[in-house]
């Protein structure tokens, strides 16, 4: 027993060990894609500082700020150039080392970055005025280098801002990921690592004091960001949010969809609101005061307010007034989608789609271990057209995979293309399974009629499809023992429909939606029972003839709708 401790000692030793390796590794070797280094553009940074409130007219050489991810400087130039220009209008005679030390922590974990930003920063002193043995000193006390999420910082903090890397996790070492994780609450599920920066970053400031980020807005609706909002929610308020989708924010394009957060350490209040607004100095400033204006005007132009924006883990919803209203009402009358006896799942994934996935009349398998196919290509036109696919079911109705001495042709395909399939992370886990899909087949559901629904469209797009056909992992279904299909399909193809999964959702570019199942579970409906038959059958109806006006009436009818929550949803209250 007396050995035990020396072992978790050297254990303890071999992990902080392989931390600081992979540290290192990134710090050396990570390129942009793997640092997650995305730039932002002046007029942004302005705009952020504006509305954090580091501006000119405050005595910021008695204030503290800290970036978490200087990169090339855009942040922190700026941040310098307002310092100095407040410091000078403040103490025209005062010494730069005994009252600028202090104002500014900046981290950079990457080497070479850090080294080409602390020259910049010398220079943009020296060019100032500031001697070059000040101007060495002061970066010296600024700058960091190393991890934000593992560095030592001294003190609070009464400004962050930035824009933190977007890391996924695949690209972070496994060290360092389990670090992450040990350390930040937040780090949960599929988190990206903005999410712990956030996290760190909130709990630096002083009372306060606020946090101004544009990063991915992702993480205030979907599952990974739970806990990160309930944090916000308990002990924070968040005072501004400003959409940046498809608003050329960065120098070079981005996949991410971004958005400006200002989270004050106060005590929570309204969220006020601004979305994708023109990328010029002039209409960001002025924006700026009007986010800032003591009380909106009556005509508040771009900016709306909204109370009760976080609300725990709840994803944030960022909607107009109106809509909201909506949204809370039908939530309080009407049960969930899956309460009323519906099913939501996703297609099948195969891991090897060009193996498992042929012609289904030239699969050359014995005729009960395939299935007839349908994929988003074969309802584009809002009906089934089915192209002849079919996909191979290595799954006994009993339970498991088939034995293939059963199955000679099953193993003879199989086997033929053993190397794709065999290569498949799932198969490598398992090689005694290495010839399952991914998912579970289950022909009963091909034997379903259902309602198919591709996950990515600008609006609803909901096919019905008899019970012949097996759905594809790039569709999502709906089934039900209860409500009549076609009647269904009217209520998710209003604008109704598209409320709840715009409300929650994630957005995409260009105005798309994520019609995935943990949206569509959100959306709420009224019991079969209570239906009237009349309304029943203008449902249906509706759905046939794929009308959407009609659905929109009858659904409007079904919830029951004001005329101003109709005119909330668009419509002209017909």
């Amino acid at each position: 027993m007396e050995f035990i401790p020396n072992i978790i000692h050297q254990s303890a030793t071999t992990a902080a060990c392989s931390v600081v390796a992979a540290t290192e590794s990134l710090a050396t070797k990570g390129g942009i894609e793997a640092r997650g280094a995305i730039f932002t553009r002046r007029e942004v940074v302005n705009f952020i500082l504006d509305l954090v409130g580091y501006t000119e007219d405050q005595s910021l050489h008695k204030k503290r700020l800290l970036e978490p991810s200087f990169g090339n400087g855009d942040f922190l130039l700026q941040i310098i150039e307002r310092l100095l220009n407040a410091w000078k209008s403040a103490r025209p005679n005062g010494s730069a080392l005994d009252e600028l030390t202090d104002a500014i922590r900046a981290v950079e974990l990457h080497h070479d970055t850090y080294r080409s930003t602390y020259a910049a920063v010398v220079r943009l002193l020296r060019r100032e005025g500031i001697a070059t043995d000040t101007a060495l000193a002061l970066a010296d006390c600024w700058l960091l280098q190393g991890d934000f999420l593992l560095t030592p910082l001294d003190g609070q903090f009464d400004f962050v801002v930035g824009n933190p890397p977007y890391v996924r996790q695949e690209l972070i070492p496994a060290p360092l990921l389990a670090e992450y994780r040990s350390r930040y609450l937040t780090m949960y599920d599929r988190a990206d690592i903005y999410i712990p920066f956030i996290e760190r970053s909130l709990l630096v400031l002083s009372d306060g004091g606020s946090l101004g980020f544009i990063c991915a807005d992702r993480w205030m609706k979907n599952r990974y960001g739970g806990p990160l909002r309930n944090l916000v929610a308990e002990r924070f308020h968040l005072k501004i949010y400003v959409d940046m989708v498809d608003t050329p924010a960065f120098h070079s394009e981005v996949i991410a969809y971004p958005a400006i957060t200002i989270i004050s350490r106060e005590v929570s209040g309204a969220t006020r609101i601004a979305h994708r607004p023109t990328i010029d100095q002039a209409t960001l400033t002025t924006l700026a005061e009007l986010l800032h204006a003591p009380a909106l005007p009556k005509d508040a132009g771009p900016v709306r307010e909204l109370a009760r924006v976080t609300n725990g883990a709840e994803p944030w919803l960022l909607e107009s007034a109106d809509q909201m209203a909506l949204i809370r009402r039908l939530e309080g009358a009407f049960p969930l989608l899956e309460e009323v006896g519906c099913k939501i799942g996703i297609g099948v994934a195969t891991g090897a789609d060009k193996a498992f996935i042929g012609n289904f009349e030239t699969l050359d398998v014995e005729p009960d271990r395939k299935l007839p196919l349908v994929t988003t290509g074969d309802i584009m036109t809002g009906e089934v057209r089915w192209r002849s696919q079919g996909v191979i079911n290595p799954f006994a109705d009993s339970g498991g995979l088939v034995n293939l001495d059963k199955y000679p042709r099953l193993c003879r395909y199989l086997e033929a293309r053993r190397e794709a399939i065999a290569g498949r992370h799932c198969a490598q886990k398992a090689p005694a399974n290495w010839y399952r899909t991914i998912d579970r087949i289950t022909p009963a559901l091909a034997a379903s009629p259902k309602l198919l629904i591709p996950d990515i469209k600008g609006k609803a797009h909901v096919v019905f499809e008899g019970g012949e056909l097996y759905p594809h992992h790039n569709l999502y279904y709906v089934t039900s023992d209860e409500w009549d299909l076609r009647a269904l399909q009217a209520v998710l193809l209003s604008v109704v429909t598209r409320l709840f999964v715009a409300t929650y959702s994630t957005k995409m570019r260009g105005g798309f939606l994520r019609f995935q199942a943990q949206y569509l579970r959100r959306i709420r409906i009224p019991r079969w029972m209570d239906v009237s038959e009349q309304l029943r059958r203008e449902l249906a109806e509706a759905a046939i003839k794929r009308d959407m006006q009609a659905c929109n009436r009858a659904v409007f009818k079904l919830y029951g709708l004001s005329h101003k929550e109709r005119s909330a949803l668009g419509s002209n209250g017909e």
